[in-house]
């Protein structure tokens, strides 16, 4: 995991500031669905990066902006969804995994 930027309470913070941006604007422009996808993946994105969890960043916008271009676009949701959200849920799954053995490891020393 690379350094983060700031702390954790800024980088919620800042998450929470582009979330209310985002509905903001989806508010204005009425366009709720598919934007909503967009107004929650990137302040989750956002705090990710604020984080120093660069990998999550990738795989968060993999899943938000690809429900966002399977909806604008009129993709098949049949087959691209189901393949979004279980690569999504793997990666955190074995994500979590992995991070709890090193930190195990690292207690042990």
């Amino acid at each position: 995991m690379a350094k983060p930027l700031t702390t954790k309470k800024r980088a919620k913070r800042i998450s929470l500031a582009i979330f209310l941006i985002g509905i903001a604007i989806l508010t204005y422009s009425g366009k709720w669905w598919p934007g909503l996808m967009l107004a929650i993946g990137i302040p989750i994105a956002a705090r990710q990066y604020l984080l120093g969890r660069h990998y999550d960043v990738g795989i968060t916008l993999f899943v938000f902006l690809g429900v966002f271009i399977t909806v604008q676009f009129n993709i098949s949701w049949k087959i691209l969804l189901p393949v979004l959200f279980t690569i999504g849920g793997i990666y955190i799954f074995f994500r979590e995994y992995i991070e709890s053995r090193v930190e195990s490891e690292e207690e042990e020393k």
